[in-house]
């Protein structure tokens, strides 16, 4: 059955929202995300302090489709106003691994007794922490947060040996909103 669907976000205090045709850009005390929504049927406006989804008569698709709108944008929203957070804990018990950021990159150096380091490009508007035997992942983009982190535990990837007892790498702890 098709039938009106509308949902309004608000946007918290300090946040502004621009939209300029399909992308939207949102605007806070910790910095400044960007997304592109684009959608036939969905029509997105800013009225008042709060983004209004609509759809005249929406179906089962539509209504999923406001429902991601509203995921993405709230967490735009919480981006913003506080960094999207990811820890990840380095772990070496047959060679001792050296973990550092060196400019614009992640570099693993003696990994498994590696002579060639590791290397993983960081992303621009994503800072990437070295503290100890844990890396800290911040950035006001919720995705770029999370592909920096799976980059990294992907970096560290073993093959052809026994995961049993080769159990060093980088491992995430700690996901936005929900340790692991």
């Amino acid at each position: 059955m098709k039938a009106e669907i509308i949902r309004e976000v608000v946007l918290g205090a300090g946040v502004s929202a621009v939209l300029d045709g399909e992308m939207l850009t949102v605007k806070g005390p910790k910095g400044e995300v960007s997304r592109l929504f684009r959608s036939p049927s969905i029509t997105t406006r800013i009225d008042q302090g709060k983004i209004i989804l609509l759809v005249k008569k929406g179906t089962k698709r539509e209504k999923t489709m406001i429902g991601t709108f509203e995921a993405h944008i709230t967490n735009m929203i919480k981006g913003v106003q506080e960094h999207h957070t990811y820890r990840l804990k380095i772990c070496s018990s047959h060679f001792p691994m050296n973990v550092s950021v060196v400019g614009k990159e992640l570099v693993i150096k003696n990994f498994l007794g590696e002579a060639v380091p590791r290397k993983a490009e960081i992303a621009s508007g994503v800072v990437v922490k070295v503290d100890g035997n844990e890396i800290l992942i911040t950035s006001p983009d919720r995705e770029l947060a999370g592909m920096m982190a799976s980059r990294i535990e992907n970096l560290c990837r073993i093959t052809n040996r026994d995961r049993r007892i080769f159990q060093d790498g980088c491992y995430i702890t700690h996901k936005v909103g929900k340790a692991i």
